[in-house]
């Protein structure tokens, strides 16, 4: 029941109004926003490509400092892989040499103890 002193309004009087209010906020906002830019559509292009620029040669910059550290490091890894097994083959063959001298000595006492019977 509506009593006397309130006024009905359909829903989609209300929808109305809030769609109007929300255009007008828009509106106004753009105005605003148009009035009080600090600079011109052109202008923001030209620094948006500087800086896209300064952006694509610091990462430049940056991809070429990685690959000259990665190069550097193989480099390393490289020169002591290297060195490395030029120490294992030296002491493998000093190894081969104590083996044999141990051998030619075992050979050596077989043989006198052949020759001694």
């Amino acid at each position: 029941m509506i009593h006397e002193n309130q006024e009905y309004r359909h829903p989609t009087n209300n929808m109305l109004s809030v769609f109007i209010g929300m255009l007008v906020g828009a509106l106004a906002g753009a105005v605003t926003m148009l009035l009080l830019a600090p600079q011109s559509g052109q202008e923001t292009r030209i620094q948006i490509q500087k800086k896209g620029a300064e952006l694509r040669d610091r990462t430049t910059e940056m991809v070429e400092g990685t690959i000259a550290q990665v190069r550097s490091s193989a480099n390393k890894i490289s020169v002591s892989g290297r060195e490395k097994v030029k120490e294992l083959k030296h002491q493998g063959q000093e190894l081969v040499m104590e083996q044999l001298d141990h051998v030619s000595e075992a050979a050596q006492a077989g043989k006198k103890a052949i020759q001694g019977s």
